[in-house]
């Protein structure tokens, strides 16, 4: 019988009693990004780990290309609100369904999913605390099932546009001096000892939460929440807008979506991240 839940955040165990019932939509969203073996960057949706073993009843949800603009020139850029829409609704998503995002990374590709439907004003979803590894350590059922084929849903894109920004608005952010803006990456890529989107440093300004930080390294957990308002306070995001970013846009929406758990209601990711900032020659601080 569904029940819902108290958050977006919701535990394996609130998920395996709602597992058969018909308006719940469970993905897999997992992306591999690695060495191409020749110097560039591979992504590619990880149907390698699905095929190995996923929540029973689950799907995949394509964010390399299903829900990202194949046109764009960054990687994992949406589209239009109508379109994006439209490809949600074709994997089943819809006006009286329940979704549930899950992934085997740190919660990070989850979030950006999540963060992409509330972009298109759809909020009946849910992050799987932990992903597949809090699934499995909870002693649940794994499948190898072929994915459920869902009717389409009825889908009507209602854009919040404030929910990304372009390197236009982290530039005023910055010359308005009112805006917290967080790096998500690592601590050596803030201090700019890894340099490893072509160019070492951060955003002006800006100051540092990690998003692999966020999560216990045993469980992939979320940590309590109490302490992560503790670490963001710490940086100064305590009221007032704030933007977090991170490479690509996908690490930034799990500070957004723990931000969001914590009250924050002006919280907005750079899409893009660095590989636009750097792209258009931005000075960075190291």
């Amino acid at each position: 019988m569904a029940t819902e839940p108290s958050s977006p955040l919701v535990s394996a165990a609130w998920l395996a009693e709602q597992l058969d019932d018909a308006d719940l939509r469970v993905f897999d969203t997992t992306v591999h990004i690695r060495s191409d073996g020749e110097g560039g960057v591979e992504i590619a949706t990880a149907v390698d780990l699905w095929n190995e073993g996923h929540i029973p009843g689950s799907g995949r949800l394509d964010l390399v290309g299903e829900v990202s603009d194949p046109d764009a020139k960054l990687w994992f850029t949406p589209p239009a609100a109508a379109d994006l829409a439209a490809a949600f609704a074709a994997a089943g998503i819809g006006e009286g369904t329940r979704v549930v995002l899950y992934d085997s990374r740190f919660n990070m590709w989850a979030t950006r999913a999540w963060w992409l439907l509330r972009s298109i004003g759809f909020d009946n979803a849910f992050v799987l605390d932990g992903g597949m590894k809090a699934w499995t350590a909870g002693g649940n059922a794994v499948s190898t099932d072929p994915a459920p084929i869902h009717p389409p849903g009825r889908l009507v894109a209602h854009p919040r546009p404030a929910i990304f920004t372009d390197s236009d608005g982290v530039q005023a952010a910055i010359a308005g001096h009112s805006t917290c803006v967080i790096n998500s990456l690592s601590p050596e890529n803030h201090n700019g000892t890894d340099a490893g989107y072509g160019k070492p440093g951060h955003v002006p300004g800006a100051v540092n939460v990690p998003a692999a930080g966020l999560v216990d390294p045993e469980t992939q957990c979320y940590r309590p929440l109490e302490d992560l308002r503790a670490e963001f306070e710490g940086v100064g995001a305590t009221s007032g807008p704030i933007i977090t970013y991170c490479g690509g846009g996908i690490a930034a929406t799990s500070d957004a979506f723990i931000l969001h758990l914590l009250g924050h209601e002006d919280v907005t990711v750079y899409d893009g991240s660095l590989r636009d900032w750097i792209d258009q020659d931005l000075p960075l601080e190291v």
